[in-house]
């Protein structure tokens, strides 16, 4: 667990580290981990990287909350009962329901390779290698849904009624373009 610490949300189960791979156990509703060195989290020109795999429960698996300029959102994996994908907020539209919104298969018990890359008008996401989210942001407001995943601020993994394991998590400041 170092440099990561429990996210306070009711009711959650707790991380723990068992053979080097994050444990977020399944809670009442949402658990998590937040990354414990806010200051040196970029807002903009950044690639993070992890690996994620959904251990057991039917939604989502990785809700990886990050900074974007002075605001924050969400990517999503396995979201509304276990195949939503999507970046939660977007204009007020949930991952659900916005133009990033896409219907996967995420098999449990499956790593997964997730890149996200965030630049002064643009968030990208990979898949396992391939691109699934490549939003152009400007003039959109971006924001965090509304309720407790305010608390994965800024740098946070959270499930919801899911376990998950998490692994090789990087983040790369690209530096000013």
């Amino acid at each position: 667990m170092t440099g990561w610490t429990e996210t306070k949300f009711g009711g959650a189960g707790e991380p723990v580290v068992e053979n080097g791979n994050l444990i977020i156990a399944m809670g009442a509703a949402l658990s998590g981990v937040n990354w414990t060195n806010a200051a040196a989290i970029p807002k903009l020109n950044y690639e993070l990287e992890l690996e994620a795999m959904k251990l057991d429960g039917n939604d989502f698996f990785c809700g990886l909350t990050v900074p974007v300029g002075d605001s924050s959102c969400t990517l999503v994996l396995g979201g509304w009962g276990g195949s939503v994908a999507g970046l939660s907020s977007l204009d007020g539209l949930d991952a659900s329901e916005n133009e990033t919104t896409k219907n996967l298969y995420f098999e449990p018990k499956k790593w997964f390779r997730i890149g996200l890359k965030v630049t002064p008008n643009r968030i990208v996401v990979r898949l396992d290698g391939t691109q699934i989210i490549d939003v152009d942001t400007t003039g959109k407001k971006i924001d965090l849904r509304q309720g407790e995943i305010y608390l994965s601020k800024p740098l946070g993994v959270a499930t919801y009624q899911t376990s998950s394991a998490l692994r090789n998590i990087r983040i790369r400041d690209l530096g000013t373009k």
